[in-house]
């Protein structure tokens, strides 16, 4: 009896719901979108004091559809990056899914439907020839996939000037089957008063599967350990070069995706373009807490990202500002959100 409330009595009442609240707030900070929550809250108070305009819902609208475009693909991008890889072509496999629909379905008389399938099949090919030339050859993916991004934008002008003459391609609008999938890529609705873009329902879907994929499933298991450590992943039993092939591929599909946002939304695709935005789709990674070196992130973190990319776009407009800021900005930007990221990981690995 004397030996039990001795026990009970060298017992600190306080020290368990202590550990308790530590071991929450370890948790929290240990979190890869912590960092980018903290940016995208300070930088909407920022653009809240300096733009008036930017209070409105119709600029909040503007705000989510500018991120969602760079957020669609982003999605893919930051699985990727967790599993330890990089694409530095999706930005212009976007255009080519686009001018591959546009050009197929023109200049053949074919149904747009036939053109945009022709467009997956071939997006998901260069996905899989990106993924298997990493896996097969050891050659960094950083070296491949900056062969396919020139590939790509040759074959974007070139074939495109071929076939239609010019650097752009013809409008598809009369073409059969265009307004059916317009409506599932590229049309709009009201809500409250505020017209929302599709993108934007389908980029928070992209995301929420994402993320279960990455915390409920085996897949996102293997994920995470090929990105940490692939040859150990691999001792273990996971599938590495399945998983890798089947990243760059999903990075195929989202580009595919926004290309057909691109093409039935504007109903023509400059070939040109494209070049540039595979930094973006990186940068809202990295800014949402995906390290570079892989097995760290979340898909939420890169659509923070690609949030505060939005906010930033759109907030200098509003403010007024010369655009041209926009990339110095951005570079800022990146620089201080991996810092802060470094920071955060820091802090919570210290208080363990």
């Amino acid at each position: 009896m004397s030996q039990s409330l001795s026990t009970k009595a060298d017992r600190p009442p306080a020290s368990r719901p202590e550990r308790q609240g530590a071991s929450l707030l370890h948790q929290a900070m240990a979190r890869p979108e912590v960092g980018a929550f903290i940016a995208a809250v300070a930088i909407f108070i920022f653009f809240s004091a300096v733009a008036t305009p930017f209070h409105h819902l119709s600029s909040l609208s503007t705000v989510l559809y500018a991120s969602s475009q760079i957020g669609i693909v982003a999605v893919a991008v930051t699985l990727l990056m967790i599993g330890g890889e990089f694409d530095l072509s999706a930005g212009v496999a976007v255009i080519t899914a686009g001018l591959t629909a546009s050009m197929l379905s023109y200049q053949y008389t074919l149904n747009m439907w036939v053109g945009a399938l022709a467009a997956l099949a071939l997006a998901l090919l260069i996905g899989f020839i990106n993924g298997y030339l990493v896996v097969k050859t050891g050659i960094p993916s950083f070296l491949v996939t900056l062969g396919t991004f020139f590939v790509l934008q040759g074959a974007n002008l070139g074939v495109t000037k071929l076939l239609s003459g010019s650097v752009a391609t013809n409008d598809v609008s009369n073409i059969a089957g265009f307004e059916s999938l317009r409506k599932i890529f590229a049309s709009s609705f009201n809500l409250g008063g505020v017209t929302i873009r599709i993108t934007v329902v389908w980029w928070l879907l992209f995301v929420a599967l994402a993320t279960w994929i990455l915390l409920r499933t085996r897949i996102g298991n293997w994920i995470f350990a090929v990105g940490g450590n692939a040859d150990s992943a691999r001792a273990v039993g996971v599938p590495v070069a399945r998983v890798k092939i089947g990243l760059f591929m999903a990075v195929g599909v989202l580009a595919w995706f926004y290309g057909m946002h691109r093409l039935f939304a504007f109903n023509t695709i400059q070939a040109g373009e494209g070049v540039g935005n595979e930094f973006l789709f990186i940068i809202a990674a990295v800014v949402g807490g995906t390290l570079l070196t892989g097995g760290y992130g979340s898909a939420l973190g890169g659509a923070i990202g690609a949030f505060i990319f939005g906010m930033t776009t759109q907030g200098i407009v509003y403010a007024g500002w010369d655009p041209n800021w926009f990339k110095s900005f951005l570079g800022v930007m990146l620089l201080l959100a991996v810092m802060v990221n470094l920071y955060v990981r820091r802090l919570a690995t210290r208080r363990r």
